[in-house]
């Protein structure tokens, strides 16, 4: 339904599909404006941030365009209108998502996708089979990764209530991190971000691989393929913390 009221005005999507791919596109702008000043960032050049751009541009795009409608599940507990989504035969995350689905997020997603096509051209890569499946294996991947932590945050405010910002803080805030090599911050974030929300599977560890780069933690080598079973461990908790939130949601009490 959203689709095809999108689709409506034609004009107005491809404005607006332009404008967020010129928007996102200002993050990758500012990188080439850095690199207009040095050579190397972390040791990492610009073809090899591009593509940690782009990885992780892709990956966010994917979650971002299935469920990145997940934020407004405070503002329909506060207002009370999730009751409307549990009344009908339809899973509320399946109808959550589906809400005000906004088609121009594709703009990002191709945005990322010619970053990270232009980085492989640029890149000397002695391609294996094994480096050449890693790629799109890491980019599903790292979209399930962020489409638990969407889910994990929408759960999170059936107790928050107004906590979206917090949610945006991982997912926004997490893409626009992973845009930029793990060597440039400190040892104890990087750990965070593997350990504790494990975003450095987004992309961090398999790129490591592909462009045959060694782990700043010292970390196995098995790690880098481990993309997919993180996405199902991200996903185990996440599913059961909402299902916790839609059981223990209780209206707004008016």
């Amino acid at each position: 339904m959203w689709v095809r009221s999108t689709m409506a005005y034609r004009t107005s999507f491809v404005m607006m599909t332009a404008g967020n791919f010129l928007g996102s596109g200002l993050d990758f702008a500012g990188i080439l404006i850095m690199f207009s000043h040095i050579e190397v960032l972390g040791g990492f050049s610009l073809a090899e941030v591009a593509f940690l751009y782009g990885a992780t541009s892709v990956s966010f795009g994917l979650a971002d365009l299935l469920l990145g409608n997940m934020d407004r599940v405070g503002r329909r507990v506060r207002d009370g209108t999730m009751d409307t989504l549990l009344v009908r035969p339809v899973p509320v995350l399946a109808q959550v998502a589906a809400d005000r689905f906004a088609l121009r997020r594709l703009g990002r997603v191709t945005q990322g996708t010619l970053v990270l096509v232009w980085s492989l051209s640029r890149l000397d890569i002695a391609w294996t089979p094994v480096r050449l499946l890693l790629v799109p294996v890491m980019l599903v991947s790292g979209a399930a990764i962020y489409g638990a932590v969407f889910v994990a945050g929408a759960a999170f405010q059936f107790w928050a209530n107004d906590a979206s910002e917090v949610q945006n803080a991982f997912t926004y805030g997490g893409a626009t991190l992973l845009q930029y090599p793990p060597t440039v911050f400190a040892t104890e974030l990087v750990r965070g971000v593997t350990f504790v929300v494990p975003l450095a599977f987004v992309n961090w560890l398999p790129a490591q691989r592909v462009l045959g780069r060694d782990d700043p933690l010292g970390l196995p080598g098995w790690l880098d393929f481990a993309s997919p079973l993180v996405a199902l461990a991200c996903w185990v908790p996440a599913a059961l913390a909402w299902r916790a939130g839609l059981r223990g949601y209780r209206s707004t009490g008016s």
